[in-house]
This record gives structure tokens, C-alpha cells and sequence, in this order.
């Protein structure tokens, strides 16, 4: 019997073809699998923000006041001295150790319970609860090297010879109050040599600020970050910037060798936070290529 051949319109001999298999298309992440997991990066996202790069502080204290009020929250830039060095006048948050103690009107409260404890530990991952009892802000008075005292004749602190301008300074506190023995409530103090890697550090509210002139000049390495922006509540919005006054203090040999970019900054923070973020990143575009290719389906 005779083996029946297909032919093609043109008489050529058709091979029997195979139909080709595609390989099936991967459906789009159902939605119960993925806003878990952007909730989940979003979260690593927050937390690796708030170490490395930008950290939220509350005010608990009047030390800084009018510049910062109490219950003010100011974003930290964990990063800025990692580039370059600290300037007079800027405002810093530290970890105080030693002689540092906080202001009576301190409004830290400790959690009781252990839900208030979570719930601490949960907005201080990502940055949203108060301080410890061991974070102070302050403004850089002093660099190392520097020579500080009070008072001129006109009451203002003296730094490398030239009288400081401080339009901040709120209640500038007596220059001699014989009834208040704390050097930190009064103005007067003795000649400070600041010395290599420390700083001296004062509150904008003098007669309450307990600082430097109590308690000692604060290490480098314990400096967290520049506080740059008030960002709540939303009437106090305002940047921190170092007044111009402070800028034309002369530099001694000894502060403009020591005031570069902090050994602790992380330079690879950056990188670390980048993860995340391209993590982040790749689940959203995933989604939005998916949608539009089940958008640009013919129908038939």
C-alpha cells in the first residue's frame, strides 16, 4: 500500500511538523504573597536607614531651647562626618559617658509593661521612639585644639581669642551666682584647651544645659550624627544650620588637623542600604510587567 505524502501548495515535500512547545508563562505573585514580603523589605528598608543614614530623635529636654523645644523631633544625618569633618556651630547628637548626665526636666519615660517595651523596641528600629538615657544633643562649640573660656567684657565665650556671636542663646544664666556652685549654671568658666579628638559642646538654653562646662568634652567616636532639620510637629518645620558667626573663628594648628571625616563612618552603608532598596525595587517592577503584559493581551 502506498504511503500517502503531504505536499506543500508548491509540490514540495512537507515534513511532518511537531508542535512546538512553549514553556507556560509565570503568573503574576498572588497579592496575599506579595504585600507580606514588601512589608518585609519595607521594614529591613526602615531599620537599615536608621543605623546607617537618617535617624529621628525626640527632645526630651529644654537644654536646647528656642532652637529646640521640647517634644521637637529632629532627623539626624548619620553620615555627614563620614565625608567631611565637624564645624563650630552645627548641632550633634552624642552618646554621653563619664561625668554626662541629663537636665532635670528630662521627659524620657521608661517602659513599664512588656507590650510598651515591644512597642519601644519596635518604633526604635525604625526610629521613631524617644532617646535612651545616654543620647544628649548639644552644639559644637568647641574643636580640638580650640581654646574656650567666658566671659569678654560684654559676657560672650571666647573661643581662640575671638568673641562668639550666638543669636541661638536663650536665657545666657548669670555670670557668677555664688548660690549655684554647678558651673553649668553659671556663665563664667576657666580657659579650656579642648583636647585631640573631643569636642566641647553647649546647650543653646545656658542656665539649664548641663554640658562641657560640667561635664567634660565628648570623644569623636561618640558623636551619632548631625542633627540638620526639625521635622515635627509640622508648624516647627525648620532646618539647623551652623551660623555664619562661628564660621570666622580662627583654626588653630591643632583643630584643622583633627577635624576630617570620622574613622567610624561606615562607608559601606551605602551599599548595605542599597540591597534593600534594589530588592524593593525589582519586586515593583516585577509586578508592573507582569500587569502590563496581561494588559496587552488580543483577544481573538
Amino acid at each position: 500500500m502506498a504511503r500517502k505524502v503531504n505536499y506543500d501548495d508548491d509540490g514540495r515535500h512537507a515534513a511532518k511538523r511537531e508542535p512546538v512547545k512553549r514553556p507556560r508563562a509565570r503568573g503574576p505573585m498572588p497579592l496575599f504573597l506579595e504585600l507580606p514580603l514588601l512589608l518585609v523589605v519595607a521594614f529591613c528598608l526602615a531599620v537599615l536607614i536608621r543605623t546607617f543614614l537618617v535617624q529621628a530623635f525626640y527632645i526630651p529636654s529644654s537644654s536646647m531651647e528656642q532652637t529646640l523645644l521640647v517634644k521637637d523631633r529632629v532627623l539626624v544625618n548619620k553620615v555627614v562626618y563620614g565625608v567631611r569633618g565637624i564645624k563650630r556651630g552645627e548641632i550633634i547628637v552624642f552618646k554621653g559617658s563619664g561625668n554626662w548626665q541629663h537636665e532635670p526636666d528630662n521627659k524620657i519615660e521608661k517602659p513599664t509593661s512588656l507590650l510598651s517595651r515591644f512597642g519601644r523596641t519596635f518604633s526604635d528600629l525604625i526610629g521613631l521612639s524617644q532617646p535612651n538615657e545616654k543620647d544628649f544633643i548639644k552644639r559644637v562649640i568647641g574643636l580640638p585644639g580650640d581654646h574656650i573660656k567666658c566671659c569678654d567684657d560684654q559676657g560672650r565665650v571666647v573661643v581662640n581669642g575671638q568673641s562668639l556671636d550666638e543669636p541661638y542663646i536663650n536665657n545666657p544664666a548669670p555670670l557668677v551666682d555664688p548660690s549655684q556652685p554647678h558651673m553649668c549654671l553659671v556663665r563664667n568658666f576657666d580657659e579650656v584647651i579642648v583636647p585631640p579628638g573631643q569636642l566641647f559642646v553647649m546647650g543653646d538654653h545656658r542656665s539649664v544645659s548641663l554640658d562641657s562646662r560640667c561635664s567634660g568634652t565628648v570623644p569623636m567616636e561618640d558623636v551619632i550624627g548631625r542633627a540638620f532639620v526639625v521635622v515635627w510637629p509640622k508648624d516647627r518645620w525648620k532646618m539647623l544650620p551652623a551660623p555664619d558667626s562661628l564660621a570666622d573663628v580662627p583654626t588653630t594648628v591643632a583643630s584643622g588637623a583633627t577635624t576630617g571625616p570620622l574613622p567610624g563612618a561606615d562607608a559601606t552603608a551605602w551599599g548595605v542600604v542599597g540591597l534593600p532598596i534594589l530588592a524593593s525595587l525589582a519586586i515593583s517592577a516585577r509586578s508592573v510587567r507582569i500587569h502590563r503584559r496581561r494588559g496587552r493581551r488580543l483577544l481573538w
